[in-house]
C-alpha cells in the first residue's frame, strides 16, 4: 500500500468552505482522477484519507495537509496534477510527496498566521502588539460545547509582530489604513487560534478592527525552537527519497495563478 501526503490550500471564497465541505470536494476529485484509493473495512467503506490539523471556517490557508492511501502506486507529482484539476479554483493541491516517514500529524506542532486589520492605524496595532508581549498571561473566553471556557492565550504564542509588507492575507485591497500582523503560534490544548489572539488584543490594549479580520495560515509545521521558525513537515519524506525534487515550486507558482483576485 502507497501513502501520498498532500498539501492543499483554501483561498479567496473558499475559505468559507467547511471541513466536511472540504472532505465532500476532495472525495468526489479522487473519483474523478480515478485514483486507486484503500477503502476501510467494514459495512460502510470509505476511502483511507487522513486529515490532519485542519483550519477554522471562515479563516483563509497555504498550509492544509492529509495523506490518502493507495492500492496500486501513482507518481505523486502526475498525481498531485490530477487531483487539483479536478478541485474547485481556490482548494488547490500545490504539494504531494510519498509517505517515507512515519508521524506527519506528530510534525504539525505550530502554524504561522497572518491577520490582516483594515481600518487599523499601524502604531495602534504596536501598541497592542506590544501590550500583549509584555502581559505574563492574556486571559480570554471562548464558548464550547460544555459552555464558557476561560484560557491564556499568551502562553502559545511564539511570537507576534507586525510587519510592513502584506503577504497571502492581502485580498481586500483598500485605502483605509490596514496593519497586517504576523503571529506564530504552538498547537496546544485548549487550541490557541488567530481570534483567541485577536480577543486578546483587545482585552490588554482595546483594540478592536472595525471589520473583520482576515486570517491566513501561511505554514504548518515543526516548531524550531530556536529561531521560532515553523519547518515544512513534507521535507523529512523528500529527504529520504533521493529522486524526489528539492520542492514543488511549479505546481505552487500554478495553484497562484489559478487563485481567485
Amino acid at each position: 500500500m502507497q501513502r501520498i501526503r498532500l498539501r492543499y490550500t483554501k483561498r479567496g471564497r473558499l475559505r468559507f468552505t467547511s471541513h466536511r465541505d472540504f472532505q465532500r470536494a476532495f472525495e468526489r476529485a479522487l473519483r474523478r482522477a480515478e485514483v486507486p484509493m484503500a477503502y476501510s473495512a467494514g459495512f460502510t467503506p470509505h476511502p483511507k484519507v487522513s486529515y490532519a490539523n485542519a483550519a477554522p471556517t471562515g479563516t483563509a490557508s497555504e498550509a492544509e495537509f492529509l495523506e490518502i492511501a493507495l492500492t496500486a502506486p501513482r507518481d505523486p507529482e502526475r498525481l498531485r496534477g490530477l487531483l487539483d484539476e479536478s478541485m474547485p479554483t481556490g482548494l488547490d493541491i500545490v504539494d504531494a510527496v510519498e509517505a517515507r516517514t512515519p508521524g506527519l500529524a506528530d510534525r504539525l506542532t505550530a502554524s504561522v498566521w497572518e491577520l490582516r486589520l483594515d481600518g487599523v492605524d499601524p502604531a495602534e496595532a504596536d501598541r497592542a502588539v506590544a501590550a500583549f508581549d509584555g502581559a505574563e498571561a492574556v486571559e480570554v473566553q471562548r464558548q464550547t460545547k460544555n459552555g464558557v471556557r476561560t484560557f491564556d492565550a499568551r502562553s502559545a504564542v511564539v511570537r507576534l509582530a507586525r510587519v510592513e509588507t502584506p503577504g497571502a492575507a492581502a485580498d481586500r485591497p483598500s485605502d483605509r489604513p490596514c496593519a497586517i500582523l504576523r503571529l506564530v503560534v504552538r498547537h496546544v490544548t485548549p487550541a490557541v487560534r488567530p481570534d483567541d489572539v485577536l480577543s486578546g488584543l483587545r482585552a490588554v490594549a482595546d483594540l478592536a478592527p472595525p471589520v473583520p479580520a482576515a486570517v491566513t495560515r501561511l505554514a504548518q509545521g515543526l516548531l524550531d525552537e530556536e529561531t521560532g521558525t515553523v519547518t515544512d513537515p513534507l521535507a523529512p519524506d523528500r529527504e529520504a527519497d533521493p529522486a524526489a525534487p528539492a520542492a514543488s515550486e511549479g505546481a505552487a507558482e500554478a495553484a497562484a495563478a489559478k487563485a481567485p483576485a
